[in-house]
């Protein structure tokens, strides 16, 4: 068995790197690596204005009435591989997660095979195709399962086409790739408890019962050349009637009826998506969701220039039913048009003390709730900001 170090790139967006420590076996290759991630975080308020997971705690709460946090997690990694000299491969990755609330969780745990530059299945837990790339998101995390707990009753929803790219709590997935050249074509079926997007299994003040898992289908085509990437994407719930409830005459009401549509760009400077700039990076991106008594627009723009970063994210909330005896937590308690704004910037010093794979992040965000005049009118604001110290083994 052979040791070898290598020193790669971590990550699409930020200028940093990732050692890594490689053993050669007769089966291909075996790596181990690492990511410490931890915050200190301050907030104007006790509570959020959205479900936005504005910490990198596992078990995130958007009631959590923190002003002062400290938070954050390390990740260890095990990714396998093998290559025939026909190009055909076959590997793994299995990456936990440990919190400073002294949880242990997982992020990725998937099984994928193919064909190189041709054809790829992946199966697990992971992440699909990126459909709202947040650039350099030091202040709007989305760490942790991506399908679970998106919707919390009380707050905006901020729709990113998230709901079936995977990571559930409750289910896997499986993953069908092509590649065409410039183009990629990716089918993702996700297989879960379709009440785990909402939390506390709460919707519109009315509390859901599961009958039936979901199957959500999620298609994206994407092209890619050194400057410009775009991509389209559905995902849609095939199983009618998986979860609801029962309204106050006792009539079921279906409320598993959701299909989302996204659009995003991105254009870097340097023409290299796959590799640290100096140059600028733009992302744009948008995203609709129709679902039953509720509609979500979405719109999004980021960019970063010199470890800069400068974003900004609408979002039109619609909805159309709630239920009127509604005593919970947040500022969204009635059926209405809401209207929120978040604005975000963060900066990024590379290699303190002159080490390579260690950087710290500044962050800072203010987010703006605009009610419905039919709802009493106002506003609210939110806005904080966040230390964030990033370290890679």
């Amino acid at each position: 068995m052979k040791l070898k170090i290598m020193l790669g790139v971590c990550c699409l967006y930020s200028v940093s790197a990732l050692a890594s420590i490689e053993w050669q076996t007769t089966q291909g290759t075996l790596k181990f690596y690492g990511d410490v991630e931890f915050n200190v975080d301050a907030a104007s308020k006790k509570h959020q204005l959205t479900s936005v997971r504005t910490t990198a705690k596992k078990d995130f709460d958007a009631k959590d009435t923190d002003r002062w946090d400290v938070n954050g997690r390390i990740l260890i990694g095990f990714d396998g591989l093998r290559e025939l000299d026909n190009q055909n491969y076959a590997g793994f990755s299995a990456q936990p997660l440990a919190d400073l609330s002294g949880k242990v969780n997982l992020d990725d745990a998937a099984f994928y095979f193919g064909h190189q530059n041709d054809w790829r299945i992946k199966i697990g837990r992971y992440e699909a195709y990126d459909m709202f790339p947040l650039g350099q998101d030091t202040f709007i995390e989305y760490s942790g399962n991506t399908a679970n707990d998106l919707y919390s009753d009380g707050f905006g929803y901020i729709y990113m086409m998230k709901e079936g790219r995977g990571r559930s709590s409750d289910g896997g997935a499986i993953e069908l790739t092509k590649y065409l050249g410039d183009f990629t074509f990716q089918v993702n079926a996700m297989i879960k408890d379709g009440t785990t997007l909402f939390d506390d299994n709460t919707y519109h003040g009315y509390k859901l019962h599961k009958d039936k898992n979901v199957i959500y289908l999620r298609p994206v085509i994407s092209y890619q050349n050194g400057f410009v990437s775009v991509a389209a994407a559905v995902e849609h719930n095939l199983i009618n009637n998986a979860y609801g409830y029962n309204d106050h005459n006792g009539k079921w009401l279906d409320q598993s009826k959701r299909t989302g549509y996204g659009l995003t760009t991105s254009w870097n400077s340097e023409g290299d998506f796959n590799k640290s700039t100096d140059g600028i990076l733009v992302n744009t991106s948008v995203a609709y969701l129709d679902a039953e008594q509720e509609t979500d627009f979405t719109a999004g723009i980021n960019s970063i220039w010199k470890g800069i970063g400068l974003g900004y994210i609408f979002a039109a909330n619609d909805i159309k039913s709630f239920n009127p005896s509604y005593k919970g937590e947040g500022e969204i308690h009635a059926k209405g048009k809401y209207k929120l704004h978040t604005i975000n910037a963060s900066y990024l010093i590379p290699d303190v003390m002159e080490l390579d794979n260690f950087d710290i992040y500044l962050g800072t965000y203010w987010s703006h709730l605009d009610r419905d005049k039919k709802q009493g009118g106002g506003d609210d604001n939110r806005y904080g900001a966040r230390v964030r110290f990033k370290y890679f083994f």
